[in-house]
């Protein structure tokens, strides 16, 4: 028994606990408790840098490896209504199922159950320590178990557990894409959503194993033991268990700003091809049609990588990391895709060469394999405020964001159309929810926005006025078909 609370006019439960799990291992049913447990508040987040690379939560909110909780918001007097189950962004690093005020209400006044949730981060959630005995793809793990806690539950909170959708931006595309080739997610959701998703930042055993080595060795170095002989297995884990989850913080911390340079084109936190829980690469898992074969909305905006520079340079964006990712593909292909970037490696083409490596190319293998299979929409995000077209960032990574929540009302959202745009984009939000809730709720699309096929590959172009084209940017997209991933 839970008891959540009404606010303005909707029901609200948060903190649920969905699963339990001790540092490094699989997560279990959550422990039991008597009596009727208060859900009024948000569950503590996952231990993430406050201040790091990429921005966390302010002090004031709690933080605990203990964060398996998800929160759950309907309509009043809700029946069998479609479910959407979101999964957060921020490099599975940072963020939780709290940062943003009011976060699908907006959804659920439209008539659908609405759930968000935590999941393991860093380190403890995205580093493959299995070689040192524990389990691996922890956060992923998390995921599929909130998606059971809902097929089991969600029918008390009005929703309907035969009619889930499920969706996230960023990290939260990647765990969609990949979760669509994990075989235990199997009939956990009828069909996805993946926003601006990285879906190839999945990696082998093998490098997984390599990056886990170089995070011991900086863990070892915050810790300052200098009597662990870091390559031992047994010393290995014993430092990843005692280690205060602080430390284990700042090790990842130190991980990420120095992964770019020496792993270019990677995202070391990051899901790992284990062979048995992810048994293969998702786009192999697309190609082959062994990924459930689930309705799909696919698609980026029109300017990924300009977010991506200062704190957040991670993208293949200098000479070296550019160099580095063509290390297995032909001169003349390189040649190709370069020449689709005039100016590179300036800023703005080198911005734009960064995001198509990472979100939109990947984005578009993942559309043309598993379109053979199910039904797939493809789009790009072009509209944006005139501030930011002005700063030349344009529609750039997670802006879709304050489209499709409703975020255009908080300060930041008005700082955004100070120099005008702001309603024209509501607009264009208000349009993007209807085709999102649409699709939640019977997989269905309006009748402007075509299957996408590899023969026409029509994308719908979120903007102003929507539209349709057929294969835009294909001159770029053929050079990248040429393109060897370097790992």
């Amino acid at each position: 028994m839970i008891r959540g609370v009404e606010r303005r006019g909707l029901h609200m439960w948060r903190g649920i606990p969905y699963a339990s799990a001790e540092r490094l291992r699989a997560p279990g049913p959550p422990a039991a408790w008597a009596g009727v447990r208060a859900a009024a508040e948000f569950g503590p987040v996952a231990p993430q840098d406050r201040n790091g690379q990429f921005r966390g939560p302010s002090e004031d909110v709690p933080m605990d490896e203990a964060c398996l909780t998800l929160n759950v918001i309907a309509p009043p007097n809700a029946l069998d209504l479609p479910v959407m189950v979101f999964i957060h962004g921020g490099a599975y690093s940072v963020g939780s199922s709290r940062e943003v005020r009011h976060l699908g209400e907006g959804l659920v006044r439209s008539g659908v159950v609405f759930v968000n949730l935590n999941y393991r981060l860093g380190a403890l959630g995205y580093l493959d320590f299995s070689r040192y005995g524990f389990a691996s793809n922890l956060g992923l793990r998390d995921q599929v178990a909130a998606l059971q806690w809902v097929r089991d539950n969600i029918r008390s909170f009005g929703g309907d557990p035969e009619n889930v959708t499920l969706f996230g931006e960023s990290a939260g595309g990647n765990a969609v894409t990949t979760l669509m080739a994990v075989p235990s997610a199997k009939g956990l959701f009828a069909r996805a959503i993946a926003q601006s998703p990285p879906p190839n930042a999945i990696y082998p055993q093998a490098v997984a194993a390599e990056w886990a080595e170089e995070y011991v060795e900086l863990l070892s170095e915050i810790v300052d033991n200098s009597s662990l002989e870091s390559t031992s297995v047994e010393d290995a884990g014993a430092l990843l268990l005692s280690a205060t989850p602080d430390q284990l913080v700042r090790a990842t911390t130190r991980m990420q700003l120095l992964n770019p340079d020496r792993w270019p084109g990677t995202i070391c936190l990051s899901p790992v091809i284990d062979g048995e829980f992810l048994p293969e690469r998702p786009l192999d898992a697309f190609k082959h049609g062994r990924a459930h074969p689930v309705p799909l909305i696919i698609g980026t905006n029109d300017r990924e990588g300009s977010l991506f520079t200062g704190r957040l340079d991670i993208i293949a964006t200098t000479p070296h990391r550019i160099r580095s990712i063509f290390a297995k593909t032909p001169k003349k292909a390189r040649k190709a895709v370069k020449a689709q970037y005039p100016g590179l490696p300036a800023k703005r083409p080198a911005a734009d060469f960064g995001g198509d490596y990472a979100f939109w190319f990947p984005s578009i293998k993942v559309a043309e394999r598993h379109s053979r299979f199910a039904r797939v929409y493809f789009y790009r995000f072009d509209s944006a405020p005139r501030l930011l077209k002005l700063l030349g960032i344009d529609a750039t990574h997670g802006l879709e964001l304050f489209a499709l929540f409703d975020r255009m009302d908080g300060w930041f959202g008005r700082g955004m159309g100070v120099l005008g745009g702001r309603l024209s984009f509501k607009r264009v939000g208000e349009r993007m929810q209807r085709r999102w809730l649409r699709f939640a709720a019977d997989g269905t699309v309006d009748d402007d926005w075509p299957k996408y096929t590899p023969r026409t590959r029509r994308t719908l172009i979120i903007d102003a006025v929507d539209r349709v084209e057929d294969d835009p940017r294909g001159p770029r997209r053929q050079a990248w078909q040429q393109f060897v991933p370097h790992i």
